[in-house]
């Protein structure tokens, strides 16, 4: 996801007025196991992982995570400098553009060898707006469409819609006591299930729905950038209320175990669960705590902060939008078994997805961030 960094890669401002905050490395270790536990929900069998299958089994809620991250990293960065009126919205959309559609576009073009089995899977109506859509980070707003081309990059047409509307929600007025802010994060919790709650009450895909339904409600639900929002304002929210802890506050260890326990118990509980409500709102409060947990100085925040989670967390959004089709092109190439590699799958596949996202954050994702950077006015 585009968030990856937990410290502002580009400042939306000159230099001079550029507003210093300190990295948060285990952030970035975190999202290395959520990107990763993505990968083991689509390609893997759960009870790999022994104690760890309940949360390989329910990986799909890594994105809500991420979702939800994505708000308090944006806020982190820059709700000082909005405060301030140092912010510039089209700074920070050449910010995002530079971040995002380098490797969302490589990832396309990674995976131009997936249109040909669109063609012969969708109506040519649906094949030409898919393919119209997607280059542009609109599919999402089509349920239908939401997964063209490339599975994950779904999740980029929502991101992009948080981009749009973030300079206008960074200005909003909230609380700067403790009874506010946890109070608006309980009225964007309750938002965040509303939908899922009506889902779950009127079925209107039928019943029992789970990962394979394939109705336009749960596809809506899943996949459109409305039904998040509430988890995007949620993370703008919990970075006020990080601001308000110490980094050094003993609170963050307990809330970070509390929080990542607890994810452990409704992951482990899933299956039991309303599969709509697994979807952001259930877990937005677990996610927070985690969150302010690992934002502090602690022993959890040292174990996630360990460099090579670290490492592979910068590269998390490399990993999450090319895994999908590239998994794909590395079995359907027989490349492991020509080269005798088979018997070590699929563990030698994920260290080439880790590979290849690290690869290409190095080689595409950052110059290509600065060329843009320096070609575009800011």
């Amino acid at each position: 996801m585009p968030e990856a960094r937990t410290q502002p890669s580009f400042s939306s401002e000159k230099p001079s007025r550029k507003i210093s905050k300190p990295r948060l490395p285990a952030l970035s270790g975190l999202r290395a196991f959520a990107a990763l536990n993505i990968v083991f929900f689509h390609f893997s069998n759960p009870k790999w992982f022994g104690p760890f299958a309940p949360i390989v089994d329910n990986g799909y809620t890594s994105v809500s995570f991420f979702l939800l991250m994505s708000g308090f990293i944006l806020a982190y960065n820059y709700s000082d400098r909005a405060q301030q009126g140092q912010f510039q919205a089209k700074h920070f959309w050449l910010a995002r553009l530079s971040r995002l559609y380098p490797v969302y576009l490589f990832a396309l073009l990674v995976s131009v060898g997936m249109l040909v089995e669109e063609w012969h899977v969708r109506t040519r109506g649906e094949f030409t707006l898919g393919a119209a859509l997607t280059p542009f980070l609109l599919q999402g707003w089509v349920p239908k469409l939401a997964t063209f081309w490339n599975t994950p990059a779904w999740t980029m047409c929502t991101e992009a819609f948080f981009y749009l509307i973030f300079p206008a929600v960074v200005v909003w007025r909230r609380p700067k006591h403790w009874r506010g802010l946890l109070g608006m994060l309980a009225l964007l919790w309750m938002a965040g299930m509303l939908l899922p709650a009506l889902y779950t009450i009127f079925h209107p895909d039928g019943p029992h729905p789970g990962r394979y339904t394939d109705g336009f409600w749960i596809r809506a639900l899943k996949f459109s950038p409305p039904p998040h929002v509430p988890s995007f304002l949620f993370g703008i929210v919990l970075a006020d209320v990080d601001a308000l802890i110490a980094r050094d506050s003993r609170a963050r260890l307990w809330l970070g175990l509390v929080g990542i326990a607890g994810l452990y118990a409704v992951l482990y509980y899933g299956d039991h669960m309303p599969y709509a409500m697994m979807h952001d709102g259930l877990l937005m409060p677990l996610f927070a705590l985690a969150i302010l947990g690992l934002a502090g100085t602690n022993f959890l925040a040292r174990f996630f902060g360990f460099a090579p989670f670290v490492a592979v967390g910068q590269a998390s959004y490399c990993l999450y939008i090319l895994h999908f089709n590239l998994w794909e092109i590395i079995h359907k190439s027989n490349v492991l078994r020509n080269t005798h590699m088979e018997m070590f799958d699929p563990w030698i596949s994920y260290l080439l997805l880790i590979a290849a996202a690290l690869l290409t954050m190095k080689f595409i994702e950052r110059p290509a961030q600065s060329w843009i950077r320096r070609r575009i006015p800011a």
